[in-house]
């Protein structure tokens, strides 16, 4: 059995770490999406650079969270005050023990606290069954986001009644 995931937000000291596993787990965890093109690689990492992830650690429409699994930074999330959760990224090897569906739950709670009535998301092809298993769906045909394939996908946040 695996030891507990913790979730913590992350703050300006954690923005190389993040950086860290947000390449890895595009460059291994993706490779489905990017087909191992350098091309596609390097646009999707430099989306995500430690510049920008600096700006999203101080901007407050930003909350980005960090799982730790044996007390290893394992993966890193990313929601904006829109609604929109813009990235949950977990490291290979971590794969299928939790991580992200912690992140994605903190997320989400996030949100909620903010009163968001749902969530969207667009997701690659490794990731959709995944946020499918957490309850989204899919809201429009998929399309090429930066050269990668992302289906737009919806969750509600509503509490039933």
């Amino acid at each position: 059995m695996d030891a507990p995931i913790y979730i913590y937000a992350a703050t300006p000291a954690d923005s190389g770490i993040i950086s860290r596993i947000i390449e890895r787990s595009i460059r291994v965890g993706c490779a489905l999406d990017h087909r191992n093109d350098p091309r596609l690689v390097n646009t999707w990492v430099r989306q995500q650079s430690a510049e920008r992830i600096n700006a999203w650690l101080v901007d407050p429409h930003f909350y980005l969270n960090i799982a730790l699994l044996s007390d290893k930074p394992v993966g890193v999330g990313m929601a904006a005050s829109s609604g929109d959760v813009t990235f949950c990224h977990v490291q290979p090897e971590w794969f299928r023990r939790g991580a992200g569906r912690a992140l994605m739950a903190d997320l989400e709670g996030w949100l909620r606290i903010r009163g968001r009535p749902g969530v969207a998301l667009k997701s690659t092809r490794t990731g959709e069954a995944f946020y499918r298993h957490l309850g989204y769906r899919e809201s429009a045909p998929a399309s090429l986001h930066h050269g990668v394939k992302a289906t737009p996908m919806h969750k509600s946040l509503a509490v039933p009644a």
